[in-house]
């Protein structure tokens, strides 16, 4: 996940509408799943792979990200937590990339890395920003290399030697408003994020949006700000 979006939000993060629906689209895709142990990549603070382990039956997480100043070793729910730079093979049984693969050049390349790191059978629940149309300053606060089209990160997880199982948009509820502010700012690409904390009357109406969108998300397929694809390595 963003840690510039973790810095603006700050201990806030569970509380704002974009990251409870994040986490309630997350719990629900891979609700069937049954996870064990958490793999969770460009992890930052864990929120999301922390987030499973208080709501779900997963044991474990191993938050995988570069940009830690040290490894440590924590807990969630009382589970274990452990923060490390690289991991090498695991029996990790769900990796995430909860908006990963956008900032780095070889996508596909960082995707056949961590499939080779966990055993077949393993799943991949993947998040990206939506829509190349909607690049604007936030893309570049946040330094994106790009934005995908949902059939474009099926291919490339199709592409990495995995199978996808199912793929959608979501925050399709919100997507003409953000779509609007975004191309009303098209003619600029100043680094700004877009991301903001909101009083308690904006935030639980754009909450209750997403929750409203939640039982129909896994078939849209039309338009969201994210798209979110379930894979599987053979």
């Amino acid at each position: 996940m963003d840690l510039k979006e973790e810095d603006i939000l700050g201990a806030d993060i569970g509380r704002h509408w974009y990251y409870r629906a994040k986490a309630a689209a997350l719990r629900r895709a891979v609700g069937g799943l049954a996870p064990r142990r958490i793999l969770d990549v460009g992890a930052g603070s864990g929120f999301f792979s922390r987030h499973l382990l208080a709501e779900t039956g997963a044991e474990a997480a191993l938050c995988v990200d570069t940009g830690y100043a040290e490894e440590r070793d924590a807990q969630a729910a009382g589970k274990p937590v452990l923060y490390r730079r690289d991991c090498g093979a695991t029996d990790c049984d769900l990796v995430l990339m909860m908006d990963v693969l956008e900032h780095v050049d070889d996508d596909r390349g960082l995707l056949r890395l961590y499939s080779g790191k966990v055993p077949s059978g393993a799943h991949f629940l993947v998040t990206v920003p939506a829509f190349p149309f909607l690049w604007s300053g936030h893309d570049v606060f946040l330094e994106h290399k790009r934005r995908y089209r949902l059939p474009g990160i099926e291919a490339a997880m199709r592409d990495a030697g995995l199978a996808v199982v199912r793929g959608a948009y979501y925050f399709g509820l919100v997507f003409p408003l953000a779509a609007a502010v975004r191309l009303a700012g098209r003619d600029t690409t100043e680094p700004r994020s877009s991301l903001r904390k909101h009083g308690a009357l904006a935030n639980g109406l754009l909450s209750a949006a997403c929750a409203a969108e939640l039982p129909l998300f896994p078939y849209n397929r039309l338009a969201g700000l994210t798209a979110l694809v379930l894979a599987r390595k053979p």
